[in-house]
């Protein structure tokens, strides 16, 4: 995605497997990265990791931390769920001007820049976001236990339920659901791994459901068929029409798109850019608005 930056401005985009910051100054952009950065997850070890990052973007870019720190800076963090944890990171961080939100808005905008259309961000989590009318919306990003659907962790939790409905003789077995009941040595084991599993281990069954898939199992791509089922009812309750772009990301997003309807399958688009270049856009918004406020 292409964006001519008039202002310096400093990017953050934390996830819960990695946090990548950018520094963009009279047409130098740095980017650098760190780890984990999911503020709900684990708060400090997150604010220890942008902490670094920002240290290190200082060393990559030869500046110093003061300057940095005085440079407008927007920031796209997993697990920030309102106004109270948003407030918490900024006052938590040294930059003085920094504008907190969750990490659905830089997904969007690094996606479809200006553009009106959809993502479906599909990774260990889920959510969907929208530009429609040159407003954005959003729907789900609640987690794994009360929603996340379509997502890695969801094909791999279902995986596991259909493979206990082909062992209780109430649907047909196939390749997928013999391998899973032979790697977990039976119902009992399943249950068993369900009962601590973690949404990122539940995840790591998603790629053998989409293997399965491609070499036409039949429980596997039903589980892809419902998936891209309820993306397609999400984005249609959210406004989609007919020729608005929509963006499949995530680990998994891209293997839904065959099984989303004909027409929303012509309307499938590759993302401009990356969630830390809506960081950067949104960023240098953020940026004017302080400009002109001082005007």
């Amino acid at each position: 995605m292409t964006k001519t930056h008039t202002i310096p401005v400093l990017a953050i985009d934390g996830g819960g497997t990695r946090c990548r910051l950018a520094l963009h100054d009279k047409g130098n952009l740095v980017r650098v990265e760190a780890g984990s950065a999911n503020v709900s997850t684990d708060f400090e070890a997150a604010i220890r990791q942008i902490r670094g990052g920002l240290a290190t973007l200082c060393e990559e870019a030869g500046v110093s931390m003061q300057a940095l720190c005085e440079v407008p800076a927007y920031a796209g963090l997993a697990g920030v769920t309102g106004a109270r944890i948003a407030d918490r990171v900024a006052a938590s961080l040294p930059l003085q001007s920094i504008k907190v939100e969750d990490d659905r808005p830089s997904a969007l905008r690094g996606a479809v820049g200006d553009r009106e259309g959809f993502v479906a961000h599909c990774g260990t989590g889920s959510f969907m976001a929208a530009r429609v009318n040159g407003v954005m919306r959003f729907a789900g990003g609640w987690g794994a236990v009360l929603g996340d659907p379509s997502s890695a962790q969801w094909v791999g939790r279902q995986s596991l339920a259909r493979t206990l409905d082909v062992a209780d003789g109430l649907a047909a077995k196939s390749e997928l659901s013999e391998a899973l009941l032979e790697r977990f040595d039976g119902t009992a084991g399943i249950v068993a791994f369900a009962a601590t599993a973690s949404p990122a281990a539940f995840g790591g069954l998603a790629p053998a459901v989409t293997k399965a898939a491609a070499q036409g199992d039949v429980l596997a791509r039903s589980i892809l068929r419902d998936g891209a089922k309820g993306m397609a009812e999400t984005m249609q309750k959210m406004g989609w029409k007919q020729g608005m772009a929509i963006c499949l990301t995530g680990g998994i997003g891209p293997f839904f798109a065959e099984y989303m309807p004909e027409e929303m399958q012509v309307c499938l688009s590759e993302r401009q850019g990356e969630p830390l270049d809506g960081a950067l856009a949104l960023a240098e918004e953020f940026g004017k608005e302080i400009a002109d406020g001082r005007d």
